[in-house]
């Protein structure tokens, strides 16, 4: 037994470094391309580590490319919907957790099942009506999509965040003179914090890695967020730009790689909240 359990650990750890190395290599890869010369690309064979590291790859890109301006376009559409959605989700999850209502699971259930509509199929008729509105390039309605896309899913974490937390907090609360609303605000916020920074995470890089929403509601190149806009840096007619696109591709998941880098602990106590529940 022993040593059929010592074989089973050693299989699983091994399947964990195999799926780790299929997801990473794709980021080595553009990683090294955004680092080599235009005539390293088309070595034959192609080799994983550039023979002289091409750090002007990124000036290129930042002197000679609006990516600063696709990224802080990428920051407002990302701010705006991590702001609007805990407005929405963290009260609309503190309601289904704590309060008795009539089929209330049944509602869960169709929350869920809103997540699972893919944003292609609400995109196009979406284009139809801003189109004829004259609404296109519109920030504001767009933040709206992009929190639509994400609500339901960051209420059902919330709502399951807050059913962790004890509700002897909310009596002892209300005991004092805590009024619900104070509770959710006083109490229960600053307890909640990792769950809430969890969502906010999740949230962000959903909303950050966005493509087809941006595609197809924004047609002014300068309003491009950088997931839309670091296509504007392939190959052209005049020059060969793979190792500019790979440069512009790698710059623009810095900031969601340091966001997480940042806050990863938060998602580590939540997950460990909800694994101790009971």
């Amino acid at each position: 037994m022993m040593r059929k359990e010592k074989w089973l650990k050693v299989a699983l750890y091994a399947s964990y470094i195999f799926i780790v190395l299929v997801f990473l290599f794709p980021l080595f890869w553009t990683l090294s391309i955004s680092l080599k010369t235009q005539q390293e690309i088309f070595e034959v064979p192609p080799s994983l580590i550039p023979t002289s590291f091409a750090f002007e790859n990124y000036l290129q890109v930042l002197e000679t490319t609006p990516i600063l301006t696709y990224l802080w376009n990428s920051f407002r559409l990302v701010g705006s919907t991590v702001i609007v959605t805990l407005l929405i989700a963290v009260p609309a999850a503190f309601a289904l957790s704590r309060y008795q209502m009539k089929h209330k699971s049944k509602f869960l259930v169709i929350i869920l099942m809103t997540q699972m509509i893919s944003a292609v199929v609400i995109t196009i008729p979406l284009y139809r009506l801003y189109a004829d509105l004259d609404m296109l390039n519109n920030f504001a309605l767009i933040v709206l999509v992009y929190v639509a896309v994400v609500l339901p899913f960051s209420t059902w974490f919330l709502k399951n965040y807050f059913d962790t937390l004890p509700v002897d907090l909310d009596e002892a609360a209300i005991i004092d003179g805590c009024t619900k609303r104070q509770v959710l605000t006083k109490i229960l916020l600053p307890v909640a914090k990792p769950g809430i920074i969890s969502v906010l995470i999740l949230v962000a890089v959903q909303s950050w890695s966005q493509f087809v929403i941006p595609f197809i509601l924004i047609d002014d190149a300068a309003l491009y967020p950088v997931s839309v806009g670091v296509i504007n840096l392939q190959e052209t007619e005049a020059a060969i730009t793979t190792h500019y696109l790979a440069a512009g591709s790698i710059l623009s998941i810095v900031p969601v790689i340091i966001l997480f880098l940042l806050l990863q602990r938060y998602i580590v106590g939540a997950l460990t909240t909800g694994a101790v529940k009971g």
